[in-house]
């Protein structure tokens, strides 16, 4: 029998809930690589939406001698699947 939700108030999806919604299963798989470096936080979080609007999970990295500063430079990491896709995404930034 399947699963059927119960009838009243439908709860609202968390945020973190809504941002897995948008990730595409084929751009989630294998090691992470560096596809973009951002010069501050604020550009990087930039990118990270931009690639999630695109269905690419990512990961801002910041790490210097095991720290994790909170001004200066991040490298955007995704799944090695989703690599070539964030860069064609990314590629009107390098023009």
């Amino acid at each position: 029998m399947p699963h059927v939700n119960p009838q009243g108030p439908q709860r609202k999806a968390s945020e973190r809930q809504q941002r897995a919604r948008k990730i595409k299963p084929q751009y989630a798989e294998g090691e992470l690589v560096k596809v973009a470096r951002a010069e501050n936080q604020i550009q990087a979080e930039f990118i990270e939406g931009m690639l999630l609007e695109e269905g690419i999970p990512c990961v801002l990295s910041a790490l210097i001698a095991g720290y994790a500063p909170v001004v200066g430079a991040r490298d955007i990491l995704v799944p090695q699947s989703g690599a070539e896709a964030a860069r064609e995404a990314l590629a009107w930034e390098e023009s």
